[in-house]
């Protein structure tokens, strides 16, 4: 078809990374910054969650006000629908390992920390977390006023398609930027791989369902999704709400 041309032509004109040059990880992210992320995932107990909370809005923000503490409270949520019972949590650590080297060495002095640590373990049933770089086309997760909901949406590539994923998205990154909804986008370095996390913000349900909709009104997303989708072996959605002293509301 004339539209099939039109988009075949198209793809000459968008530079493409060749994976053969280096690995994905130099590929992908970010030149100018060397963040470093770590996401966490805790399943808590259901008759403790609320205990959780609370002890983690009192000690975080204490720990993050020292100015030695190389590391960044980028979010905090407990997930509404999705896995029950769970609290994800985002930090960003500037400076790439080393910080993050430097950041659990002195944890391991704090004895806050370490009690804190203590007691919450026995709010949990499991906790996991990953290693994770930000795509160099995504935003960088700024605080942001809220109330806002949050959708993570976590993507299990198959091995060897990351390459292929970047350059899909960051042509249909520009689709879903006119209302501010795209916080951040991330690929796993460490713990569970070819893992993509896609951080978004919405109003409330129905901007959600609206949002969603209108990008594929737009030319052009309709073929992201057409591309990318072969690309993935399983996908999941959360939708969370942030807790008290996240600095993404």
């Amino acid at each position: 078809s004339r539209d099939a041309e039109g988009s075949w032509f198209r793809s000459l004109f968008v530079h493409k990374v060749d994976p053969r040059k280096d690995a994905h990880s130099n590929l992908l992210s970010k030149k100018e910054t060397s963040n470093l992320y770590k996401i966490q995932f805790h399943n808590v107990k259901p008759e403790c969650l609320e205990t959780y909370n609370k002890l983690t809005e009192e000690v975080l923000p204490k720990l993050h006000s020292d100015p030695d503490y190389p590391c960044d409270l980028v979010g905090n949520w407990n997930t509404w629908y999705g896995e029950q019972d769970q609290a994800v949590h985002l930090w960003r650590f500037s400076g790439g390992y080393p910080a993050l080297t430097d950041c659990m060495s002195k944890l391991r002095q704090n004895k806050e920390y370490l009690d804190f640590r203590k007691e919450r373990s026995r709010m949990l049933l499991s906790r996991r977390n990953q290693l994770l770089l930000e795509f160099s086309f995504w935003n960088e997760p700024r605080p942001r006023q809220g109330p806002n909901i949050y959708e993570l949406r976590s993507y299990k590539l198959k091995p060897g398609t990351m390459i292929e994923w970047g350059n899909n998205w960051a042509r249909a990154i520009k689709y879903r930027q006119e209302n501010q909804e795209a916080v951040g986008g991330f690929f796993s370095q460490i713990g569970e791989l070819y893992v993509v996390h896609h951080l978004w913000a919405y109003r409330d349900l129905q901007s959600r369902e609206e949002t969603r909709n209108a990008a594929w009104r737009k030319r052009g997303w309709d073929e992201n999704v057409y591309y990318t989708v072969p690309l993935i072996r399983t996908m999941e959605s959360r939708i969370m709400i942030p807790l008290k002293i996240s600095p993404l509301q």
